[in-house]
């Protein structure tokens, strides 16, 4: 394209078209497959709680009202489940959102935000749209190391980005390697703990990171209602001090929870029966899946998330391109990882049981072929 032409249109500013898109898990099979389980997403296979199924549906009639800009019973039913100061939560259209919100009020152009290698891709795309500079710090074993990323830390670091419960490796940082992290860290560096699967994990030595926030000025924990059955409403919460709170609510849509998603999120989080048979069949099946996976070969990351990294043998034929296309050919989609620096692994989450005993059926008859 000549220069003439770059000026007959609007154009992006310097670094925007640079930005390598996020590309989201598939959700479809190819034609004639009788019954398909999607698995590439980390959604709960129990679906939603029935009670936010019926307070979804109470709100269909009021669609013509906007909702209550500041989700204030959503942030109430919150605090109460989790023993918090609503006046400290911010909710999003997302998680994705608040993460967002967090680099465009916190970074500027030329500034650095760190991430680990393994990292949920959006960090580095919301660094970049802030003209910031997105640094990459290598994992030990597919596990973030504190002492790799405060090595990071210079002058102009602005944020550190970090998965705990990381996606899509599974592996965690204890908390205690947490706190050291945070000790390590400059004043006016802000800590976003990303703890979007942390109802899942089931650890003595793991922390979500409300205490960490609660008696610090520069760290702030993000939540999700994705995990636990709510994905397509989009529900996403910020634990964080006053002062970060101000900021992002000075610059946050004034209505982005819609109202559908604010009452189904209140029924949501109040039914901890539900929450707690979602908590419950994940953690009977992750591990039969990692066992049964380790069993036919393959090696397993550790993962106490509600999914599992699977990495396929070194050879053309039984590779992760391999082994998608023969699953997807029967109905099972799971995820490519290519994009977060595992070419020949597959992301697969905890589905039902028939599920999961298929994809674990089908690649002990693809590794024998």
């Amino acid at each position: 394209m000549n220069q003439a032409s770059d000026q007959a249109r609007p154009t992006p500013r310097p670094g925007i078209m640079e930005i390598e898109a996020y590309v989201p898990g598939k959700s479809t099979a190819p034609a004639g497959v009788a019954k398909v389980h999607k698995l590439s997403s980390n959604e709960n296979p129990l679906g939603p709680s029935p009670k936010a199924i019926e307070a979804a549906r109470d709100v269909a009639a009021k669609l013509d009202i906007y909702p209550d800009g500041t989700a204030r019973r959503l942030r109430e039913a919150i605090a109460e489940v989790h023993g918090l100061n609503p006046a400290n939560i911010v909710c999003s259209n997302g998680s994705d959102e608040i993460l967002g919100l967090l680099a465009q009020t916190y970074l500027a152009p030329g500034d650095e935000a760190v991430i680990t290698e393994h990292g949920f891709m959006v960090y580095k795309i919301y660094i970049q749209s802030a003209g910031a500079v997105p640094v990459s710090v290598k994992e030990t074993n597919e596990r973030a190391e504190v002492d790799a990323i405060l090595a990071t830390v210079t002058p102009r670091t602005r944020i550190i980005f970090l998965a705990n419960p990381n996606n899509p490796t599974g592996t965690y940082l204890p908390f205690q390697e947490v706190r050291r992290l945070h000790a390590g860290l400059p004043r006016n560096v802000l800590l976003v703990l990303d703890a979007a699967y942390a109802e899942y994990v089931r650890r003595n030595d793991y922390e979500a990171g409300v205490e960490l926030v609660a008696g610090a000025e520069n760290v702030v924990m993000t939540r999700t209602f994705s995990k636990l059955g709510l994905g397509g409403a989009r529900i996403g919460w910020m634990y964080a001090p006053m002062h970060v709170i101000d900021a992002i609510n000075r610059v946050r849509g004034p209505f982005n929870v819609n109202a559908t998603a604010i009452e189904a999120g209140i029924a949501a989080i109040r039914d901890r029966a539900h929450v707690e048979r979602s908590v419950a069949h994940n953690e009977t099946w992750l591990t039969w899946v990692s066992e049964e996976l380790t069993r036919l070969g393959l090696r397993v990351t550790p993962s106490v998330g509600n999914f599992v990294l699977i990495h396929f043998p070194e050879d053309k034929k039984h590779s992760a391109a391999a082994a998608d296309d023969y699953l997807c050919a029967r109905g099972y989609i799971l995820r490519r990882v290519s994009g977060y620096g595992f070419p020949n692994a597959l992301r697969m989450s905890i589905g039902t049981e028939e599920a999961n005993r298929g994809v674990v059926a089908a690649l002990a008859t693809f590794l024998k072929s």
